[in-house]
């Protein structure tokens, strides 16, 4: 740089410091002008310069600095004043943060609106035998498959165990499940093992799109993304499922709804299937009826009511997810706050337990008289809702059955109440009855709606009234690994069954298994289980490696 550009710079630096000093009190003294009433009030800038000097009569515009050559001014340039460094800081303090935005979850992205269905997308390989929000997250998703696989060792056991001997070789798996990291971990090990897979989403909400792109980058066909349409999803089942010259011949379901798709759209395919694996109550519930009425042609293997399915996700896991998805979406505080838990089997015991240690008044619905005392002895009132619902400040589902809540209620709620569903299904509210000319919905954030009446009342709807914890938050991955061993071994069982062992009926998941699932996950406790001596176990009338209860027992 020439002495010339040096000097012309360090006269800026004096010039722009006594400009900004003198601008400082350019509003204070120019406020203290008399207008007079009559004077035209729309001055224009050269007006408001002369008025502005005529107030500060030392301040004169800096004389712009004059260069040798066209070079000493680019040179000049390159260092940005004081002005435009705070400036650029902005910017590059502004972009960091979209940056890091964008990248802490692909999911919720909505820069793209266009749907996943009208785009034409390739993987690596050159497959399209997908359907996801956009297969270039593809390598963000595996991070969060690999960050997951770190507390599902039990699952990375199992998959290490038995890839040799491949037991699932042969099986052709169409899933129908959550798609986030923590199933991606399954769908790999099936496919370790074996088995073809073909995947879907249960829920509209809770698909980590970044993840869905990874499996399809792998080659595993998956048809998802957040934020589908009942139509959307509808259509991403029978696409898992009609794939011309592939036929499967296992179900992996949570809901029931797949099922109940092949069951009716594919009446060869449903009929020539191996075995159903359920994990969800409302599922199950649908499999019960089938049976009943004659219908179920397959043997199903009934997951959700194993022991460590009920204790682990539907109790534990429930403890924990439903404070991350109440926090996440309204920031609440649970202390001395009034809530309803209607249902009180494991996911309802799971939910109370966690809210009174936070110092929220819970009160209990219930329509078992079992679980009804069960509730009353861990200090919670059992009562209707139709007595109490004016007083709730939250209201919680957690019954896999249909109008818990119904409009009625709704219209005597209070305002500010919070309304969400922590069971499967979308029925438990009646959220259908809400999209009424008189009421006014406001989307507030993600999976947050305020449902406004005539009268000005909110009410704070969550996910639509869909699963909470994975539509608004997340899902302890250790639990989720119980769950999808579990699930792991139930295929495998069904699969590798021989001819005879299971009939056109729903069971529950042996006993044997049961315990392995458990034990597999001891040694992240650093758990070390005692041994039956051969005369405690000839006392006991049990066998020293289990089961070591019988069918009947409850935990």
């Amino acid at each position: 740089m020439t002495d010339a550009v040096v000097d012309g710079k360090l006269e800026a630096v004096k010039q722009a410091t006594k400009y900004v000093k003198e601008t400082e009190n350019v509003a204070e003294k120019y406020s203290a002008m008399t207008v007079s009433k009559n004077s035209d009030m729309n001055m224009n800038v050269g007006e408001l310069q002369s008025a502005a000097f005529t107030a500060v009569p030392s301040l004169k515009p800096i004389k712009k600095i004059q260069f040798a050559n066209a070079e000493d001014k680019q040179e000049f340039q390159k260092y940005p004043t004081k002005a435009g460094r705070r400036s650029l800081s902005r910017s590059i303090s502004q972009s960091s943060t979209d940056s890091y935005s964008s990248a802490a979850s692909y999911s919720d992205s909505s820069d793209d609106e266009t749907s996943p269905r009208d785009k034409a997308q390739a993987n690596s390989k050159g497959s399209s035998d997908f359907c996801v929000k956009n297969i270039k997250q593809a390598e963000f998703g595996r991070r969060e498959i690999e960050i997951a696989e770190q507390d599902m060792s039990a699952l990375i056991s199992l998959r290490k165990r038995a890839q040799a001997e491949k037991p699932l070789a042969g099986a052709k798996i169409v899933g129908c499940t959550h798609i986030t990291a923590q199933t991606a971990v399954l769908i790999e090990t099936l496919v370790a093992l074996g088995a073809q897979c073909r995947w879907t989403a249960c829920n509209i909400y809770s698909t980590q799109n970044e993840v869905a792109a990874a499996l399809a980058e792998t080659g595993v066909p998956v048809f998802a993304w957040k934020g589908e349409s009942e139509d959307d999803f509808w259509w991403c089942i029978d696409r898992c499922v009609n794939k011309e010259g592939w036929q499967a011949n296992m179900i992996l379901d949570d809901g029931g709804d797949l099922t109940h798709w092949v069951y009716k759209k594919y009446p060869s395919v449903f009929k020539k299937a191996q075995g159903i694996v359920e994990e969800s109550v409302t599922g199950v519930h649908r499999l019960y009826q089938l049976s009943k009425a004659g219908k179920l042609c397959v043997p199903a293997m009934n997951v959700n009511d194993s022991v460590t399915k009920q204790k682990f996700d539907n109790l534990y896991c429930c403890r924990e997810s439903i404070l991350d998805g109440l926090k996440r979406t309204t920031d609440v505080m649970f202390g001395g706050k009034q809530v309803v838990v209607c249902g009180y089997g494991e996911v309802g015991k799971g939910c109370c337990s966690a809210l009174k240690a936070m110092g929220a008044i819970v009160c209990i619905t219930e329509i078992d008289p079992i679980c009804a005392l069960q509730g009353c002895m861990d200090g919670f009132r059992v009562v209707k809702l139709n007595e109490v619902i004016r007083q709730m400040d939250i209201v919680i589902t957690c019954t896999g059955n249909k109008n818990v809540v119904t409009r009625d209620q709704l219209d005597r709620i209070k305002n500010g109440c919070i309304v969400c569903n922590m069971g499967h299904s979308n029925t438990e509210i009646d959220v259908a009855s809400l999209r009424s000319p008189e009421l006014t919905w406001e989307r507030v954030r993600s999976q947050v709606d305020h449902v406004i009446w005539p009268d000005g009342k909110r009410v704070i709807l969550l996910a639509e009234g869909r699963l909470l914890n994975l539509s608004c938050s997340t899902v302890p991955t250790f639990v989720l690994s119980i769950t999808a061993t579990t699930q792991a071994l139930a295929l495998i069982e069904l699969f590798n069954a021989p001819e005879g062992r299971y009939k056109q009926d729903v069971y529950l998941l042996p006993k044997k298994m049961d315990e392995y699932v458990a034990s597999l996950h001891m040694p992240n406790f650093d758990a070390h289980l005692t041994e039956l001596s051969e005369e405690q176990a000839k006392y006991m009338g049990l066998n020293k490696n289990g089961p070591f209860k019988p069918n009947y027992y409850r935990y």
